[in-house]
């Protein structure tokens, strides 16, 4: 029986256009870093950095830790100065990112019925990011940390998109199978690869992402006005 919807965020709760909110992220991260990292530099540690985090399936290392063990690799400094710099910009400078998004009034709507019908809702975000920067997302988006069950962040997994591992480290945490969950993103490769668990996925088309390759079939697909729809037409728990 369907009672959890785990929800992507950039592009499916948050409308955002991903090129220019990383172009805008990397902005603000350069400037806060300016006086420590060469621009280049530090881009590209930064994404190195990621690429590790997000290929490591070693289940006993949190993502942080992942990504700070590769990043230091990369930098020669003491990580241990890095950390507050990096903890002021999430929770302070993060915010200036804020005016490239809109955020779609329906989502709430939705969010709501589903809390109102019983449904278990979880924002299953790739977990590139801390918490901090997550949180200030959700809150672009209209809606609440107490929304949902589970909130996924760099700090609590350990697996990311579009590693399969990452939604059975959700289902885990949850206590739920496979046939309890609609996963609704826009990335087909990230989001829809969760359909190889068993789990029924929504493909909202808004911001769809979709690179061909490997190629997956959602259950159901539309806009977020048709995920709206679907949404109403739900049972009551």
């Amino acid at each position: 029986m369907i009672d959890t919807l785990l929800f992507d965020l950039d592009g499916t709760l948050l409308p955002l256009d991903m090129e220019e909110f990383t172009l805008k992220y990397f902005k603000e991260l350069c400037i806060k870093f300016s006086s420590i990292f060469e621009p280049k530099k530090l881009q590209e540690a930064v994404w190195s950095s990621t690429k590790y985090m997000v290929n490591n399936l070693e289940k006993e290392k949190t993502n942080k830790d992942c990504f700070f063990e590769d990043f230091q690799k990369r930098v020669n400094h003491d990580l241990e100065k890095l950390f507050p710099i990096f903890d002021e910009f999430y929770n302070k400078d993060f915010v200036n990112i804020k005016d490239i998004v809109n955020k779609n009034p329906i989502v709430k709507e939705a969010v709501e019925i589903l809390k109102s019908k019983g449904y278990d809702l979880v924002i299953a975000t790739n977990p590139l990011f801390p918490k901090e920067a997550i949180y200030h997302r959700i809150d672009w988006a209209g809606l609440k940390t107490t929304d949902f069950k589970l909130i996924t962040t760099y700090e609590n997994m350990h697996f990311c998109k579009p590693n399969i591992e990452y939604y059975e480290e959700i289902l885990s945490l949850i206590n739920k199978k496979p046939d309890n969950a609609i996963m609704v993103g826009n990335d087909v490769q990230e989001d829809i690869v969760s359909s190889v668990l068993g789990i029924k996925t929504f493909l909202v088309e808004d911001c769809l992402i979709d690179r061909k390759s490997p190629a997956y079939k959602s259950d159901y697909r539309g806009s977020m006005d048709d995920f709206y729809s679907f949404v109403k037409k739900l049972p009551n728990l």
